[in-house]
């Protein structure tokens, strides 16, 4: 709730300061009116009204931060510049410098907070009431009280209270909210629903996996919240430099006030009236807005689009990566095996022997198992039995009896190995070869069927790999597995190279190995063994469906595990250090310009001030290109 309010209040900043600052352009009207009828002490008082109200909020910001930082600001140079025009009778410049510098801090503020709405917004979306089922009966009751093991029903239209499992039911789920991905998917029994999504057609029924404040909802918000107080190496600088700027600056008008005067032979009005144009002119307001909200631009792009970052410094680091380190399973591929091949002893049947061996392996928990269980559901249209017996081998497979065959599943040396090339016409070998795992099925004694499956590399894998090879990076693949595995996974992911068993010591070393050949590199994975690695390379990049501890390591999340995503926020860092670059640039050009004008007494102070603040204005619309896809 106390985020809530916070967000509230962010919310309700840039209208109040936009109210400020046209309140503040209308008194300076009413001045100049007055002032050019004659009315010189109520036109005075208008300008002062205009002062006070234009001025108030960035003189509080500029005051505080003096006082916590111990140094002054661009804020504080601003409030003297207006100040001191005002002394030397220059009433509505000074008004006018301060309605621009409210304007272009109201400007500043909005893009500000419309780069962190993608996401805040999402507070908006967590449902306060879950429907529970508890011995049949449905209660509302506040989410905050949900528990792991509860059972809750979702009807069409609602947002989904928690994660979870769905026990009863299909529908389709929109995730937008949560992945970036604008389509609805469909889900059914056994799939993952997602706190902060939308039930769109069908009642569910879920089993809360995660407590509320542990869901992936909340862990989004939670890593929006950690970006936005992350600066990028950039911004420091920027920072850092701002405050020797700006005494470097009042120490040269404090200068001119004097020296012109004495070696040019200006008048003392003259050295007074350059010295306040310097102030203006010579303050990097343009300079120190030309990163903050260009960063905060691109990491709500990102977010939008399912692409969580951190923080500006990883956003920034992506443009200059050189390699990229994937790991295999989870990564490049599904995470989970699939059945590839299904070869029958002549005079079986194909349908039925799977029909069988599903049934047999549906009383297992092991991953291959599951994926044989999975391939029949898909396959066959019959529903599964119990068969007569069964009995688990622990390390080797299954056995079982169906209307007295006697059956056995498992690996090769559980049926006779002897007898398996033989069966398979040497394909087995072929199999083993692409990066299969075998499991046979032997009935009666006799070697009747094989069953390849493998983990299968993800659709996108290919497309993501080439793009990022176009855009001259290399791409390494470091797996486990053993070196036959790696090697046709690596061939068919299109990776550059790769390195087959590896321990996750070693996954470190060869990403320091990297490191020192490629200057910056990128990390990829998704499981609690590549946490080390993602750690210790430049850019830690997590798939959203991996473990926790990988997603708190990492510095970018893949909400929807889309590996072309990775180029997408390359593209991305780019165009941000582009915009970030021709802000600075600009905002330098037109800081040097103005001051080379003023030494040549060739600029008056109201031209000063609309060069001046009109370029931070300038400088923060560019950096709002960058909301756009």
């Amino acid at each position: 709730m106390a985020d809530k309010a916070k967000w509230r209040i962010e919310k309700t900043k840039p209208h109040a300061e936009l109210i400020a600052a046209t309140l503040s352009g209308l008194l300076i009207l009413t001045g100049w009116l007055l002032d050019n009828y004659g009315y010189g002490a109520e036109s005075i008082i208008a300008f002062l009204l205009a002062f006070v109200i234009g001025g108030f909020a960035k003189a509080k910001e500029g005051i505080e931060a003096t006082y916590e930082n111990k140094q002054l600001n661009v804020e504080m140079l601003m409030i003297f510049a207006a100040i001191g025009s005002a002394i030397i009778g220059y009433w509505t410049e000074g008004a006018i410098l301060i309605f621009i510098f409210s304007l272009s801090g109201a400007l500043e503020t909005y893009t500000m907070n419309k780069s962190h709405r993608e996401i805040s917004s999402l507070m908006e979306l967590q449902p306060q009431e879950a429907l529970l089922i508890t011995n049949g009966e449905e209660k509302k009751v506040p989410v905050s009280e949900l528990h792991v093991g509860d059972h809750i029903l979702i009807k069409p239209g609602e947002r989904v209270p928690a994660d979870g499992t769905i026990i009863k039911g299909q529908s389709h789920i929109d995730e937008a909210a949560i992945t970036g991905e604008s389509m609805p998917v469909s889900k059914g029994n056994e799939e993952e629903v997602f706190a902060g999504t939308v039930n769109m057609t069908g009642s569910i029924t879920v089993l809360v996996t995660k407590a509320s404040h542990d869901t992936l909802f909340q862990k989004i918000i939670q890593l929006v919240q950690s970006a936005q107080s992350e600066k990028s190496p950039s911004q420091l600088f920027i920072e850092r430099f701002e405050g020797t700027y700006v005494k470097v600056v009042l120490s040269v008008v404090f200068l001119m006030f004097f020296l012109p005067h004495f070696i040019l032979g200006w008048s003392w009005q003259e050295s007074f009236y350059r010295a306040m144009i310097l102030l203006v002119v010579a303050s990097p307001c343009a300079l120190v807005a030309s990163i903050m909200p260009a960063t905060l631009s691109a990491i709500s792009n990102g977010a939008r689009h399912g692409i969580l970052v951190k923080g500006g410094v990883h956003l920034e680091n992506l443009s200059h990566l050189g390699a990229i380190a994937f790991d295999k399973t989870g990564t490049l591929t599904k995470g989970k095996p699939e059945v590839t091949e299904v070869i029958v002893k002549d005079g079986l049947m194909e349908e039925d022997i799977i029909w069988k061996a599903a049934s047999i392996e549906n009383h297992s928990t092991h991953p291959l198992a599951n994926a044989i269980v999975k391939y029949a559901k898909r396959n066959i249209n019959k529903d599964l039995f119990y068969p007569e017996r069964l009995e688990d081998v622990p390390g080797w497979g299954v056995t079982a009896e169906i209307n007295g065959e006697q059956w056995k599943i498992g690996k090769a040396a559980f049926v006779g190995k002897e007898n398996v090339d033989y069966f398979a016409n040497g394909l087995a070998k072929e199999l083993a070869s692409l990066g299969n795992t075998l499991v046979f099925i032997e009935i009666n004694g006799e070697l009747s069927a094989l069953i390849a499956l493998m983990d299968v590399v993800r659709e996108e894998t290919k497309l993501a790999i080439d793009h990022l090879k176009k855009q001259g990076i290399r791409t390494i693949m470091l797996t486990g597995d053993s070196e036959k595995t790696a090697q046709a996974i690596a061939a068919e992911s299109h990776v550059d190279e790769y390195f087959a068993e590896c321990l996750p010591e070693i996954k470190v070393e060869q990403i320091r190995l990297l490191k020192a050949k490629y200057k910056t590199v990128a990390m990829v994975g998704d499981g609690i063994n590549d946490a080390p690695a993602l750690a210790i390379a430049n850019v830690g990049i997590a798939m959203g469906g991996g473990t926790d501890v990988a997603l708190e390591t990492a510095d970018i999340v893949l909400m929807k595990n889309d590996l072309p995503r990775i180029a997408e926020a390359i593209h991305l860092s780019k165009r941000m250090n582009k915009i970030i670059k021709q802000n600075v640039v600009f905002s330098i050009t037109v800081i040097t310009l103005l001051i080379s004008s003023n030494f040549f007494q060739m600029l008056d102070l109201p031209y000063g001030v609309i060069a001046h603040e009109g370029s931070t204005i300038l400088v923060i619309l560019n950096s709002l290109r960058l909301l756009k896809a």
